[in-house]
This record gives C-alpha cells, structure tokens and sequence, in this order.
C-alpha cells in the first residue's frame, strides 16, 4: 500500500508519511523497524515523495487486558499522534477482504450485535483525521500479485503463527478447511459484514430521532421502555449509554436494564466510574468521585461516634463529623454502639417530633435534598434508624432538652 500510494502521490503533487509502530513484542522489532527506515530512504532517493516516521509503544497490558487489545489500542493512538504532528488529515491502512471475513467471524463466535458483526469500516472520521481501507474488497492474492509484480522487499510477521492469538487460531486451524468446504467463505462473510454495516448504520439512524424525544438533560425517560418495540427501546437504551458512558454499554447491563426498568420505581445500577439511578421517571447516570466507596448492601460498619470529632471511614469513603449541640442532637451514650448500613428500602424518617414518619423518598423531596446528596451510610442504634445523609437525625432519637447532646452530619469525599 505504502508503494502504491506513494506512487499515485508524485503525479498528484502530494507527500506521503510512511508510520511505523514498534510495539516491542517481537525479537525481530528493531529489524523491522530498520527495514522501514531503509526502504523508505530507497523509494525516497528514487524520487517517491515520502518520509518515514516512528513511535515505540511503553508499557505493559493491563490486568486482566489481552496482549492483542493492549497493542491494537497503543497502536492506533500512535498512528493518530504520528498524523497528527505531520499535519495528515488521511490514514491509509491495508486491511483486505481476509481480514474483514476474520473480523466478521471472530464477532460471530464471540456473540456480537450489529456493531461487532459490521467489523471494519471503509472510512471513519475520528478527532479530524480519516481512516480509510481502500482495500476491503481486494482478495490476499491481489496483494501478493502486486508485490511480486513489483519485486517489493517485505517482512513475514512471525507472530501470525502464534496460536494463542485468537485471530491467528482462526488463520490456522479453521480457514484452510472453511475455504475447501465453502469456496466463497471470504466473499461471503465480508459481504455479511457489509450487510452488518447496513443495519448498524439503520439503528443509528433511529437512535438519532429518537434521543432528542425520549432524552433530556435529566436523563433517558422511563416511559419509554413501555412506549417503544423491544428492538428499538433496546436500540435506544445502547445509544443513550453509549453517549453516557463513552463506550459501548456490556450485553449484560442493556439486558437487565431492560428486564428491571420497565416496573422499577427507584434502583441503582453500577456502571465503570458511577452507577446509573431511576429517580422520578427518569435514569441518570451519577459519576463517583476519585475516592468514592460504593459498600455492598449487606456490608455493616460498627461505630462508637460518642466524643465529638472526625471519624473517617474507608469502607463508604467519607467522615461523620460529631459536634456539641444544645438542642436536636442525640445522648452520647445512643452513639457509643452504631452500625452502618446501606440503604435497602422501606426505611422510615422522622424529620420532627410532631410530624409523621416518611419514606425515606418522600423526607428527601420534602427537604429539598439534591439527589447527589442521598448517598452514603445509614447509622443504625440497634434496630432504630439514627441518622441519614441530607437529612441528619431521627427525631425519635433526639435527646431531651437540657442533657448533653451531639450532632452528626455525614461528608462524602
């Protein structure tokens, strides 16, 4: 491609940038990368208009992170940084039909939707630079032709026989025998993937009338789910948190979100970086701060808050601060043994003695309490609810006027 492309170039009066990553995976990187240089310094005293440029990945895979994926992520932010610093609006990459027909069957049997199947696009925009694979449609063969016809030096990554890669799994213990049973298997799967794109391509088109309708500042409506066809609230629900959470929202969210919405009256749901709340008919999405512990409902904490200070706590990730009062606080003594619990529901208020107990739902709205200043712990005395975050303590526990008291307010991180 690189050959071709500089090719057309110098009748066009452009400049090409050969970008090469050296992922230091290989023993053989350093040679590739001193392959490039001297072929790109060849064509360039021969006259081609280009240059070579390069970029050495740093780092490791994370936990639990596939060397592939580690190494398509680095790689491709390389390329980006690269045209970008060489003022390139177009990346040109050599994907072929194999590859497409891979793609599509690794998705496949890895149980992808639409996104997954519709595996790599012609040309994409991203961050103002153009990714283009002018060579989908062109066979392997078509390739080899053109370098043997040219008598083009190249390299034969030796990784690609590496089984422990997926793709390569794919390559060499499944595409020889698919290919003599189905003779058309290339064709036929990267024409699936073209039918893939078709339909990711329709959805987006519906997710696109339908967000401004059902979406607003306060999050996606509710009603929605009840409103719209089972594909297309689906369809919905994966663009709204698509948009949310910069990434394509896991199977198993959409699906429990589809099953648990529709009759929910309230619910938290957990999500990388903050959780999603159904509050009002509408589910948002409330980021976590950088220190913020989200305790699992049965988790309990004993406490002795009875002298006034700061009492920090690593497992809700905040302080109590407990300060003398003269009136609406609670006996020193009621605080010497209290649990922390989180919520679980059916929980009862008392914001005054001469008012009537509420849901914990109906005490917040009526205080005006911010849903972002609902979390945190509940402190329990034994069986009876002391005290909850925004809305400080139970009156059925104030102390009488007159004894020494104390006060507790929670301060989330």
């Amino acid at each position: 491609m690189l050959h071709a492309t500089a090719a057309q170039a110098r009748a066009l009066g452009l400049h090409v940038c050969a970008l090469h990553v050296h992922h230091g995976l290989s023993p053989q990187a350093d040679a590739w990368l001193a392959h490039g240089q001297r072929q790109c310094a060849d064509w360039a005293a021969a006259g081609l208009p280009i240059s070579f440029h390069a970029r050495r990945l740093s780092g490791a895979p994370a936990p639990g992170q596939s060397i592939e994926a580690w190494a398509r992520g680095g790689r491709y932010q390389a390329l980006a940084e690269m045209a970008a610093t060489q003022a390139c609006g177009l990346l040109l990459l050599a994907h072929h039909r194999r590859d497409q027909a891979e793609t599509w069957l690794l998705q496949a049997l890895r149980g992808a939707g639409s996104a997954g199947l519709a595996g790599m696009p012609r040309a994409q925009a991203r961050a103002g630079l153009v990714w283009a694979r002018p060579w989908l449609d062109h066979p392997r063969s078509a390739i080899e032709a053109y370098v043997a016809a040219h008598g083009l030096a190249h390299v034969e990554d030796e990784s690609n026989q590496d089984p422990r890669y997926a793709r390569n799994r794919i390559r060499l213990q499944l595409w020889e025998g698919l290919s003599e049973a189905f003779p058309q298997a290339e064709a036929s799967l990267a024409q699936a993937a073209a039918w893939a794109q078709q339909a990711l391509s329709l959805q987006q088109e519906i997710a696109a009338e339908d967000l401004p309708r059902w979406t607003d500042a306060e999050g996606l409506q509710q009603a929605a789910l009840g409103v719209l066809s089972a594909a297309r609230a689906s369809n919905l629900l994966r663009a709204w948190l698509l948009q949310c959470l910069g990434r394509a929202a896991p199977a198993s969210l959409v699906q429990r979100l589809l099953d648990e919405l529709p009759t929910a009256r309230t619910g938290y749901w957990p999500v990388p970086g903050g959780r999603l709340q159904l509050y009002r008919g509408r589910l948002s999405l409330q980021p976590l701060g950088p220190a913020t512990v989200v305790a699992a409902p049965e988790a309990l904490e004993a406490l002795d808050l009875s002298r006034p200070g700061q009492y920090r706590s690593a497992q809700w990730g905040g302080y109590w601060l407990v300060q003398a009062v003269a009136q609406g606080g609670v006996a020193p003594s009621t605080l010497a043994a209290l649990s922390a619990r989180a919520r679980q529901g059916g929980e009862q208020f008392l914001s005054h003695p001469q008012r009537v107990a509420r849901s914990l739902k109906k005490a917040w709205q009526a205080a005006g309490v911010p849903a972002s200043a609902r979390h945190g712990p509940l402190l329990y005395a034994g069986a009876q609810l002391l005290h909850v975050p925004g809305l400080g303590l139970d009156a059925r526990c104030w102390a009488e006027p007159g004894q020494p008291q104390l006060s507790i307010s929670w301060h989330a991180d």
